[in-house]
């Protein structure tokens, strides 16, 4: 009788740890599946404030920019392209005699068309015959970008270019070669501005700023000096033989952010 209660109370004791160690592994389950729920998602915050912040900075350009291009037309592509050819190295060995470096020397185009002349008879009285179109030769064509870093020489250079009697000089502009250097210089005066804002506001609301739970940026535009037309290029000299001054003016560069801060 001793021995089956004893067997009894040994069951009854390891039933019950069963039954504890099945309540653990549960509610260890359920509280691991609460905490997977957050991955991915993050916390939600519920109480926040948004400002929005402007900076910007000036740097005279440092580098300038255009393109030309040389346009010939023969009889026959060879003869186009031999002439097209010994105008541009003319041209090229101008651009390298004025201190512009190969590298800074980029073909954009280069193409070759057939041109075409149209005739048609004189019309009879009842008669229109059909015009013909006869082939009138090819035209060549390069065109050819720029980069003078040294601005200064810009007009000397740009005469040399309207001297050697190239068809077109157009895109004159000045850029500052390094620009990211001043976009950061832009976004930290326009953070500083927003953290300036977000602080008053927090005073003026009578809250605390926790964190900062989101952040964006416009691109941070660059506002170049304007570039020369050709009738302003005409009017200073270029391809008559004059050397034209050209302003380079200062360029600004500004950076807008948007900050969102969580508050309590």
């Amino acid at each position: 009788m001793g021995h089956h209660l004893m067997h009894k109370k040994i069951a009854g004791a390891v039933f019950l740890a069963i039954l504890l160690l099945a309540a653990f592994l549960f509610v260890k389950t359920v509280a691991e599946i609460k905490a997977y729920s957050f991955i991915g998602g993050g916390v939600p915050v519920s109480n926040t404030i948004t400002v929005s912040g402007e900076g910007e900075t000036f740097a005279v350009a440092d580098t300038a920019q255009f393109t030309f291009s040389v346009v010939e037309e023969a009889k026959t592509v060879a003869l186009a392209q031999d002439t097209a050819t010994k105008k541009m190295n003319i041209t090229l060995g101008l651009l390298k005699e004025g201190g512009v470096e190969e590298k800074d020397i980029k073909t954009t185009s280069y193409n070759i068309y057939p041109r075409y002349d149209y005739i048609r008879e004189t019309c009879t009285q009842f008669y229109c015959p059909p015009g013909e179109q006869t082939l009138r030769g090819y035209e060549v064509s390069q065109s050819v970008s720029i980069k003078i870093h040294d601005t200064e020489k810009a007009g000397k250079i740009l005469a040399d270019v309207g001297s050697a009697g190239v068809s077109n000089i157009s895109g004159l502009s000045f850029t500052i070669d390094d620009e990211e250097e001043l976009k950061r210089i832009a976004r930290k005066e326009a953070i500083e501005n927003a953290e300036a804002k977000a602080n008053q506001l927090a005073t003026d609301l009578d809250v605390k700023i926790i964190r900062v739970v989101s952040f964006s940026e416009n691109s941070a535009q660059p506002y170049y000096a304007r570039g020369l037309d050709m009738a302003v290029m005409a009017e200073s000299g270029i391809g008559g033989g004059g050397v034209p001054e050209i302003p380079i003016g200062e360029n600004k560069i500004t950076s807008r952010v948007n900050i969102t801060y969580e508050i309590r």
